[in-house]
């Protein structure tokens, strides 16, 4: 599976992309919401996983911007952030994340299996 991750956070951002290549998938990361438009924009991917608060720009306004632009093929868009509340949660689906996962919630293995969980769901 191919993966890009969008996260501010470059501790979090290198354990799970540590995790998910243990599992062998290809994971491209990106820091902040212009550099992850530049990748899905050259690239396809499988998932996108996305932080909430990140500078400039909210995962659910990039993920308004993906999808306005029809760029990085056609990936599962999924969450992966600390905001607990259920209006980010709401705003999140709404906007048509497959998934939101509270990293604070669970451990990174059981992160990466929500995520390929997601992923695989039709």
């Amino acid at each position: 599976m191919k993966i890009l991750l969008v996260d501010d956070d470059a501790f979090l951002r290198d354990m799970y992309a540590t995790k998910f290549r243990e599992l062998k998938h290809t994971i491209n990361v990106a820091e902040t919401a212009e550099s992850a438009l530049v990748k899905l924009q050259a690239d396809t991917y499988d998932a996108v996983l996305l932080d909430m608060i990140m500078p400039g720009m909210t995962g659910v306004d990039l993920l308004k911007q993906i999808q306005k632009e029809k760029i990085g093929g056609n990936p599962k868009f999924i969450m992966l952030t600390n905001q607990s509340e259920e209006s980010d949660r709401e705003a999140a689906l709404a906007a048509g994340a497959a998934g939101y996962i509270v990293k604070a919630e669970l451990i990174p293995s059981e992160v990466v299996a929500e995520v390929l969980k997601l992923v695989s769901k039709k």
